[in-house]
């Protein structure tokens, strides 16, 4: 029998439930949502659905209006069907998977798994997202039949957005569940899979809470303030912009002190057992209902002036009023700041002299401590521990990882000279010439297992390839400062950017077409695609505006001209290839980052997909063969006959539209109503798989005879679309929804896509359009209005409206 999960029932609905059934339902299964029926019922109440099940609705609605949106696609809320559970119940029996996301309580839990029990179907597999009570308590006296089908599954909120799920077995789980969850998780919710203990907190909120405890107990030693300590353990050392305060902020204060008691009150031999008994100060914060953003105020809190101005506060933890914000720095952020690598910005802050430094020494060694103790308590190895981390709180390393970045011996030297203790497990690797967790050999990734004294391979799905690992086994074909190309295995290649926010700039640009050379000469075909850090992380975030921005002040329109036909030729070539293209985007692909993948032959994305043409944002236009190759897409769409019958205008402005408002898709899914992928292209639900997937896609097309595209006239809607377009203008400036210069660059783009001054239904030459964008880019450039744009982003970031 081959198991499959057709039906899920989701039981919970609250931010946890309603996230997990919203995952669900975007990868394709029908969902049963469930909650209690309401205690306070009136007797006419008792009678009528709607309100019997108004607790799950009201749970579906918060999920459906929640930012970020939970869903992938809002219409994947028509897979989940809601009800109560003593109305519905009986609906399990058709359920291949139930997860139970209630209370924690474990009374409440057992009560409900009784229930559930005399319904489900034999062989459906039941899990708890519990994140403390023990398995083995809530399934004591259930069947033999029902143990080896239950299981823990935490997820981590919000579920769409954390790539962690920590699966927990039970004693008596079998291992075809354990192994067929595991799959699912990671094949079709696109899931991390982190193997944790029946212990409590599992893995990531054991380690994570007593981090946070350790270092609000430091700050307190220390005098430090809240601003000071985030400033800190932010991006310098490798953790989310909201480092530990703004963190705790968006979990919630009630949320954090609960798992950090639920560690104190089980974890009795734990020998930091202090460290999550928090100060004082957050009992009385949560008294006063002061939880974070959930409640506008915690930590941090937004109030605002008469005129609307927004002013930042912060918690003075000794007064507990709220203070202007100041934002601290010390000498090794300074420092830090002037580094490239995160290794190199790590060392700046863990081997600095000034107070800050020796802070973030004194949170990081017991940090180092803790983690090291924990093995084989909660995890076998290190890499389930850095998993959870990197994973479920979106550390760029965990902490083995970042203790190897520091020097593991050198470590040990220091937390020996300081009178910390050095767990034994590691002082063992290191007599054992063992010098670091982790090493790389011929391009396989190891990891210094404990319980053997040896290395061993970290495991990895088989469905993924590595970019790194290509490039530590010395499969770098030819690279400079911005890009790469790098064999990937069986005479395919991957073309990765590696500048900021992998932004083109001219070297990329030069270098595309010495990887395409190469490729047609050696190559069966070409993966573009990268492996770049953070969440949503960035294939490619555009041009690179300084760049832009340097020739627009000096007057060089020539060299602009020039450079945009080199990155058109480019892109075109790309399309027109005697092999196969595929673009393997994910997170931010804007710009020319879309512009490069609409000019791939098939694109395999990922589901976190935030695509789009933005450039009318900084007072340009799409001129990387973009306003072609959108429109391409869109008439590609359409069958031969349809489209040569259909009505241009039902496809132009909508296609103009996605460049004049500068549409940004929140996920793959939207990026298909969109119309930037299509019906040949593929959504990936697990990034880690995205670079094999996409080489998938490129032997397959080569094992199916791949001939490239014939270049063909494109058929174009002319000066009926402009005329059409100047009266959707009319309105939108009336209505003040676009800016004088807004309606300027607008107007011209409905030119460029429209063909120019042809008439509706001619088939002119791709470079006609080609050439109109390079023309209007270049016009463009003399608007003063739109230099200011350009350096308005590059000084803040945001999109100036001028």
């Amino acid at each position: 029998m081959v198991r499959k999960i057709r039906k899920a029932a989701v039981i919970g609905s609250g931010i946890m439930g309603g996230g997990i059934a919203a995952l669900l339902a975007g990868a394709g299964v029908d969902v049963l949502l469930l909650d209690i029926v309401p205690f306070d019922l009136t007797d006419e109440e008792k009678n009528d659905p709607a309100a019997r099940n108004r607790i799950v609705k009201a749970g579906m609605d918060a999920a459906l209006a929640s930012k970020p949106s939970l869903f992938f696609n809002k219409k994947d809320a028509g897979r989940i069907a809601i009800g109560n559970l003593d109305d519905d119940i009986e609906k399990l029996a058709d359920c291949d998977w139930i997860c139970e996301v209630v209370v924690e309580n474990l009374k409440i839990k057992r009560d409900l798994f009784e229930k559930v029990a005399k319904i489900r179907k034999e062989g459906a597999i039941v899990s708890t997202n519990t994140s403390g009570i023990p398995l083995k308590d809530i399934s004591e006296g259930f069947s033999q039949e029902f143990k080896e089908h239950f299981m823990g599954t935490h997820f981590f909120n919000p579920v769409r957005y954390m790539h962690l799920l920590e699966l927990i077995p039970g004693a008596e789980t079998k291992q075809d569940i354990l192994d067929f969850i595991a799959a699912f998780g990671e094949r079709n919710l696109g899931k991390g899979i982190v193997w944790a203990k029946d212990t409590p907190n599992f893995v990531g909120n054991r380690i994570g809470i007593q981090g946070i405890g350790a270092c609000m107990k430091f700050m307190v030693e220390d005098g430090m303030s809240i601003p000071e300590v985030d400033a800190l353990f932010g991006p310098a050392l490798g953790r989310p912009k909201t480092a530990i305060f703004k963190t705790t902020d968006l979990v919630g204060l009630d949320t954090m002190a609960h798992v950090a008691k639920n560690s104190y009150e089980l974890c009795k031999d734990d020998e930091q057992r202090d460290s999550m008994d928090l100060p004082p100060f957050i009992a009385t914060m949560v008294e006063k209902n002061m939880l974070g953003n959930k409640t506008q105020g915690g930590f941090y809190k937004i109030e605002l002036t008469p005129e609307w101005k927004k002013l930042r506060k912060v918690l003075n933890i000794e007064t507990l009023e709220y203070e202007d914000l100041e934002r601290p720095t010390f000498p090794c952020l300074d420092e830090a700041k002037k580094k490239d690598s995160l290794v190199e910005k790590m060392a700046c802050v863990l081997k600095g002299d000034d107070r800050g430094a020796k802070f973030a020494w004194r949170c990081t060694a017991n940090a180092f401590q803790y983690a090291a103790n924990r093995v084989p308590e909660i995890a076998d190895t290190v890499v389930e521990i850095d998993n959870a981390m990197k994973w479920g709180y979106n550390f760029e390393m965990g902490p083995f990882e970042a203790w190897d970045a520091y020097g593991v011996a050198d470590a040990v030297e220091r937390m020996k000279a300081e009178g910390l203790e050095v767990p034994a497990n590691v002082l063992a690797m290191l007599d054992k010439g063992a010098a670091s967790f982790y090493k790389l050999e011929n391009g396989i990734r190891y990891f210094y297992d404990f319980s053997s004294g040896d290395y061993k391979a970290v495991p990895v799905s088989k469905s993924m390839v590595s970019i790194a690992a290509a490039k530590g086994n010395n499969k770098t074909i030819m690279e400079n400062a911005s890009a790469s190309l790098v064999d990937i295995g069986d005479d395919v290649f991957c073309l990765e950017f590696h500048t900021k926010m992998n932004a083109i700039n001219a070297e990329i640009v030069d270098f595309m077409g010495e990887a395409r050379e190469f490729v047609d000469t050696n190559g069966a075909g070409l993966v573009i695609g990268n492996e770049a850090g953070g969440m949503p992380g960035a294939f490619s975030a555009g041009a690179d505006l300084a760049f832009v921005s340097k020739l627009c002040h000096d007057k060089k329109y020539a060299e602009i001209e020039a450079f945009l036909k080199k990155a058109q030729d480019g892109i075109q070539a790309a399309k027109y290839a005697p092999y196969p293209v595929v673009a393997a985007p994910y997170g931010m692909v804007l710009g020319g980052g879309c512009e490069t993948c609409l000019g791939a032959d098939r694109m395999v994305a990922h589901s976190e997909l935030y695509m789009g043409l933005v450039e009318i944002g900084v007072g340009l236009l799409p001129a990387g063969g973009g306003c072609l190759n959108l429109w391409k897409k869109y008439m590609n769409a359409l069958p031969g006959k349809v489209a040569k019958d259909t009505d241009l205008a039902k496809i132009f402005i909508p296609a103009f539209m996605k460049v004049a408002m500068a549409a940004v898709s929140m996920s793959a899914a939207q990026a298909v109503g969109n119309g930037y992928l299509g019906l040949a292209d593929r959504i990936v639900m697990n990034r880690d798989n995205l670079i094999g997937e996409a080489k998938k896609e490129v032997l397959k097309m080569v094992d199916d005879g791949y001939v490239p595209p014939a270049k063909q006239p494109i058929k174009v809607i002319g000066n009926a679309g402009q005329g059409m377009v100047q009266a959707e203008l009319y309105n939108m400036l009336n209505g003040k929804f676009m800016s004088e210069h807004d309606a300027f660059l607008a107007t011209r783009i409905a030119y460029v896509m429209s063909g120019g001054d042809v008439k509706t239904g001619s088939e002119i030459d791709e470079d006609v359009i080609l050439k109109l964008e390079r023309e209007a880019f270049v016009d463009f450039c003399k608007e003063e209005l739109t230099v200011a744009r350009i350096d308005h982003m590059l000084k803040t970031g945001k999109p100036l409206r001028n």
